[in-house]
């Protein structure tokens, strides 16, 4: 009887600590990894490697998606094509992100966000036929701003888009501060939240950082793995806490990468991304 009570506490200790962070541990959340023209990164030690064509490495390691940066404001990403084609031909769920910044017109930006992913799709012969959209907002963009980019995104491919924020006062302070009518459009983009390190008062797991929003009260997606440019090298960060012991590396890559996991198991990632997609 001792050593059955143990065993179900120690299973419900284990419960509890999940539920903490996400529904299913680090180990079991499915994997997606988000490029730029800034990667790969630099070399940092022995391992396996990958280009924007050739991503067998990733897949190798568990990847499950890649998400590729479309364009920040006004600059296009020189490398969302390649990396697109090269995840597909991995067979890779794909994505890409639309980095919006503040004192632009949003409406433009989303009509030059979907015409580029169609040209890309058109010029590159990619055979996956859905794509998941991902507005990454500027920590000082309004309200007004993020609701108009996604509605604009929904009218164009009948799905709003995942939104992807940076752990920053300054946005939740923006969010909280939003009307209710903003907040409902909102909530009808699933939540990518960041977050690094669990030394953050008051937001130590996903769960407390998106209810700090006051907009969702739950997550997607959490990227757990980041990478700064600093003293001229790219420093990878990542989170470590309860049942998320995350690495610094990923697999057995030889350099830095960003990436994120899913909130739920592989064939709810599956089922997200299907439900959640462009048909393009």
């Amino acid at each position: 009887m001792k050593a059955t009570h143990l065993t179900f506490l120690a299973l419900t200790l284990l419960i509890s600590s999940c539920a903490q962070y996400g529904r299913v541990s680090y180990s079991e959340s499915p994997k997606i990894i988000n490029v730029s023209h800034y990667d790969p990164k630099e070399k940092q030690r022995s391992g396996r490697s990958y280009s924007p064509s050739n991503q067998s490495a990733l897949k190798a390691n568990g990847a499950h998606a890649m998400i590729a940066r479309c364009a920040k404001g006004t600059e296009l990403d020189t490398k969302c094509a390649d990396f697109l084609a090269g995840a597909d031909r991995q067979g890779l769920m794909l994505g890409s992100y639309y980095y919006l910044l503040p004192g632009t017109s949003p409406t433009y930006h989303a009509e030059r966000f979907i015409n580029r992913l169609r040209d890309i799709k058109a010029r590159r012969g990619i055979r996956t036929d859905r794509i998941l959209l991902v507005a990454d907002i500027d920590t000082n963009c309004k309200p007004s701003e993020i609701v108009a980019f996604v509605s604009r995104i929904k009218t164009l491919t009948g799905r709003y888009p995942v939104i992807y924020l940076e752990n920053s006062s300054t946005i939740r302070s923006r969010l909280r501060k939003a009307s209710r009518a903003q907040k409902a459009i909102m909530r009808k983009c699933p939540y990518w939240l960041a977050l690094y390190s669990s030394d953050h008062a008051g937001l130590k797991t996903p769960k407390k950082l998106a209810k700090a929003s006051g907009v969702w009260s739950n997550w997607c997606m959490w990227q757990y793995g980041g990478v700064w440019w600093k003293n001229g090298r790219s420093k990878p960060f990542h989170y470590r806490g309860g049942t998320w012991q995350t690495p610094k590396y990923f697999g057995n890559l030889d350099r830095p990468l960003e990436r994120s996991g899913f909130n739920g198991s592989l064939e709810e990632l599956r089922q997200f991304w299907f439900n959640q997609s462009w048909v393009w």
